[in-house]
């Protein structure tokens, strides 16, 4: 590796410490270097191409994300359409998608010059929008698309549908659709399962369900899920939104209707520890 890109969130590393020694620590071995420093505000990107990502140099090969899970999926987003192998250095709190601690930094960056690494593809959701109006609007997800009320508090109702077969009416606050990787996200706060990060599946997990029966329920990646807004009471419109990966925003009313699958396109992450997912698992728990 010749070409390395720091993306770092200004608001984990406010005094860009840990980013210098990195810096110093490529430069110093000759290695060209790449920086891009997102301000807190990160989540108006909308979900696109930032400018600093549309600058990024064609020959980067690999990108150092220094932050949470929320930069990781920021940087992931960002800079989908590159394919640029991603590696985390935690600067929050659980870092389930952070391989790197900064005590040890140094070292890491050292084997990823050697070439001691593995490269893990993680699948990414795409979800299709049509509008009532003929419309249409995308986006992507590696972690998850909520589907959640917009505006005042209120129940929701949504119909889904699974390859083109009515599953069920939900009535709850929303519902989160994730990816393995995003199992450990939303999806485990609003109680649904754990999923090992390299499977091959799609998950539903309504939140708080307005029922006392309705719980996750596990799909293919080869499923496709439908969800579509109804009318409620004496044809009152309901106004939702989708949330792709907590940065990227949708709304929805009644008549809308987002078409959810997993998409081409991939994300790449680099490892260096020999480390099973149920092993930082367990140690996670037990520091929460």
């Amino acid at each position: 590796m010749e070409h390395f890109l720091i993306f770092t969130s200004r608001y984990k590393d406010r005094n860009s410490y840990v980013t210098n020694r990195i810096v110093n620590h490529l430069t110093a071995r000759g290695k060209k270097v790449t920086t891009i420093i997102k301000e807190a505000d990160w989540k108006s990107v909308e979900g696109e191409e930032s400018e600093e990502a549309k600058n990024i140099p064609k020959d980067v090969d690999c990108m150092i994300v220094l932050g949470g899970d929320g930069t990781v999926l920021q940087a992931a987003r960002e800079t989908k359409k590159l394919h640029i192998p991603i590696i985390g250095v935690n600067l929050g709190t659980l870092g389930y998608m952070t391989e790197i601690e900064p005590s040890n930094v140094e070292a890491a960056i050292d084997r990823l010059i050697a070439g001691e690494y593995k490269t893990e593809s993680r699948m990414m959701l795409n979800g299709k929008v049509s509008f009532a109006d003929g419309k249409n609007d995308e986006g992507w997800a590696l972690n998850d698309i909520v589907i959640s009320k917009s505006g005042s508090f209120q129940i929701i109702s949504f119909n889904i549908y699974v390859n083109g077969q009515f599953l069920h009416d939900y009535k709850a606050d929303g519902i989160i659709i994730t990816t393995p990787t995003g199992s450990t996200g939303y999806n485990l706060s609003a109680g649904g399962p754990l999923i090992e990060p390299k499977a091959k599946l799609i998950t539903l997990t309504p939140i708080c369900p307005h029922s006392l029966n309705q719980r996750s329920i596990i799909l293919s990646s080869d499923d496709v899920i439908e969800v579509v807004i109804p009318s409620i009471r004496d044809g009152q419109i309901q106004t939702v939104e989708a949330n792709f990966d907590g940065t990227h925003k949708i709304p929805l009313v009644t008549g809308d209707r987002i078409r959810i699958a997993e998409s081409e396109k991939t994300t790449e992450f680099l490892q260096i520890n020999q480390v099973s997912f149920l092993e930082v698992l367990g140690r996670k728990m037990r520091d929460i």
